[in-house]
């Protein structure tokens, strides 16, 4: 039975263990703790695989199992780690934004921007989120996870996995366009993407759409008041208007 089981665990454990490896990674932050942390999660997954229901998502699984053993021990030993991560992982784990580095089609004006910021300032901008927010992003734009496969991992509930990504992308995002002002990429003025549809000024009005807005404000003025008990009779305000 033990063989039959470890037959099993490996063919469909094992091949996971490059995924595995990249979200060590972005928790230790040092090449040799991502090994010793990847070896204890396989073998507290072989452990307890007995409780693996099958026909479920065994990457998330796992992926459990990973954070599970990096609280109980690895992150409370805090101990200064390095951050030598492989950089081409760490620029896809921030999005199609950055990633351009496969892309055959042109590249727009951000990709351009993207391509030009130095590997340091992403190791940097990576290493300066939040654990919660790296892992997040990591598990949900590196490792292709669901937001409910991602809940589980993170045993928290899919809007803070949700809250998690976005907040993580933006502080991303904004990490690496302030980093393109530091070195001349884009104008003071140029806002970066998510900010400027909110940022764009408005069309001023025309005369006509001006008296339309106008008249339609006045109208649910009219209709608020008429509906207070307490309003004044404006049928003979109006009138007295006129007579005056």
């Amino acid at each position: 039975m033990e063989a039959a089981a470890r037959r099993e665990f490996e063919q469909t454990a094992l091949p996971l263990i490059n995924n595995l490896y990249g979200a060590a990674m972005r928790l230790t932050r040092d090449p040799a703790e991502a090994e010793d942390l990847v070896q204890d999660a396989m073998v507290r997954a072989f452990r307890f695989w007995s409780s693996f229901q099958q026909g479920t998502n065994i990457k998330a699984w796992m992926f459990t199992i990973l954070r599970n053993t990096f609280i109980n021990g690895y992150h409370r030993r805090g101990r200064k780690r390095s951050f030598q991560n492989d950089v081409s992982a760490q620029v896809r784990s921030l999005g199609p934004a950055v990633a351009v580095g496969n892309s055959t089609s042109p590249p727009g004006p951000e990709e351009a921007m993207a391509s030009r910021i130095t590997h340091a300032r992403i190791r940097e901008a990576l290493e300066s989120l939040p654990i919660d927010y790296r892992t997040a992003v990591t598990l949900a734009d590196l490792e292709g996870l669901s937001y409910k496969e991602i809940a589980d991992v993170m045993e928290c509930p899919i809007g803070t996995v949700m809250s998690r990504i976005y907040r993580g992308r933006k502080i991303l995002h904004k990490l690496l366009y302030d980093h393109a002002l530091e070195i001349g990429m884009v104008d003071e003025d140029d806002p970066p993407a998510g900010e400027r549809e909110s940022t764009r000024r408005k069309p001023p009005k025309s005369a006509a759409q001006a008296k339309r807005a106008k008249r339609a404000e006045r109208a649910e003025t009219t209709e608020k008041l008429s509906k207070n008990p307490d309003a004044v009779d404006l049928a003979a305000y109006r009138d007295a208007r006129k007579n005056a």
